[in-house]
C-alpha cells in the first residue's frame, strides 16, 4: 500500500516576532512574538491602553513598528503589503464611512479599492446576505447605529477576505442586532474558512465566538488559552472575571527600556 500522501501545513495567518511600538517614552507595544492560525477566530483582550488597537493597526499595515516583523498570509507587512491588503479587511463602529455619500456609492467605493470583480453583483450579494437591500440608496448619515454596523461589515465582507479584523463589532448595538452580527461574522467564517482576530471588551461574545484568548497588558501577551482554560485556571466563573483579574494586577516594568502603558 501506499503510504499516505501529508497535505503541507498551512503557514500561519499571522506571523509576529518581537514586535515593539514607542512613540518617545511610551512603549504601546512591548515585544510580541504571536502566530495566529489559518482559519481560526482568535480574541485579543485588554483593557484601554493595553497595546491592543496599535497592534491591530501595525497588523493592517497603517502603523509602522519600532522594530520587529509581522508576516500575513505569507507576506511580509514591512516590504509587500499592498500584495496581500486585498485579501483582508477591518471592521469597527468607530470608523465612520462619508455620511452624505449612499451605502450603495460608500460600497462600490470600497469595492474599487479593493479590486472586487464585478463589484455590482458583489454590491448586490452582500446587500442580501446582510438585509441592506432596502437602505441602498439611502445616505449612511440617515442611518440608525445598527443599520451602520450592518453597513460598516458589508464593507469588511466586500472583498470576502481571508483574515478578517473586528475591533468592537458589536459596540452599542441591542442585544437582538448584536447577536445578529455575530451570527453572521461565524457564519462567514465557518463557509469562508476565514482567519478572524476579535478586540472586544464583551466577554460574553469572546466567549462566543473565540477558540484562543490572548490577554494583553503593558504591551505584552500575559495570558493566552482557551475561554475554558483560562476561566478554569483562574478560578472564575466567567472570562469577565478572569478579565478583571489580570486588568488589576500589578504591572510589570518594561526592560525594554522606556514607560510602559498599563
Amino acid at each position: 500500500m501506499s503510504p499516505m500522501l501529508q497535505q503541507p501545513a498551512r503557514e500561519p495567518a499571522i506571523r509576529i516576532d518581537n514586535l515593539v511600538k514607542r512613540y518617545g517614552p511610551v512603549t504601546a507595544v512591548a515585544g510580541l512574538d504571536l502566530e495566529i492560525a489559518a482559519g481560526s477566530v482568535t480574541a485579543l483582550l485588554g483593557g484601554n491602553g493595553a497595546g491592543k488597537t496599535t497592534t491591530i493597526a501595525m497588523i493592517m499595515g497603517l502603523v509602522l513598528p519600532s522594530q520587529g516583523c509581522i508576516r500575513v498570509l505569507g507576506h511580509d507587512m514591512l516590504r509587500d503589503r499592498y500584495g496581500v491588503l486585498a485579501r483582508m479587511n477591518f471592521e469597527s463602529p468607530y470608523v465612520e464611512m462619508p455620511l452624505r455619500l449612499t451605502v450603495r456609492q460608500n460600497l462600490a467605493v470600497f469595492a474599487r479599492l479593493y479590486g472586487v470583480p464585478g463589484p455590482v453583483e458583489r454590491i448586490r450579494t452582500v446587500a442580501r446576505d446582510l438585509e441592506l437591500e432596502s437602505l441602498l440608496d439611502r445616505p449612511v448619515g440617515r442611518l440608525s447605529a445598527g443599520q451602520k454596523t450592518r453597513v460598516s461589515l458589508a464593507k469588511a465582507l466586500i472583498n470576502e477576505p481571508e483574515l478578517l479584523l473586528l475591533d468592537e463589532p458589536t459596540a452599542s448595538l441591542d442585544p437582538d442586532t448584536a447577536d445578529w452580527v455575530r451570527a453572521h461574522i461565524e457564519d462567514y467564517a465557518r463557509a469562508r474558512g476565514a482567519t478572524v482576530l476579535l478586540a472586544s471588551h464583551n466577554m460574553a461574545e469572546v466567549e462566543r465566538m473565540a477558540g484562543r484568548v490572548l490577554m494583553m497588558k503593558a504591551g505584552r501577551i500575559v495570558d493566552d488559552d482557551t475561554p475554558a482554560r483560562l476561566i478554569a485556571r483562574y478560578g472564575r466563573s466567567n472570562l469577565e472575571e478572569v478579565f478583571l483579574d489580570i486588568a488589576r494586577a500589578p504591572s510589570q516594568p518594561d526592560l525594554a527600556g522606556g514607560e510602559t502603558r498599563a
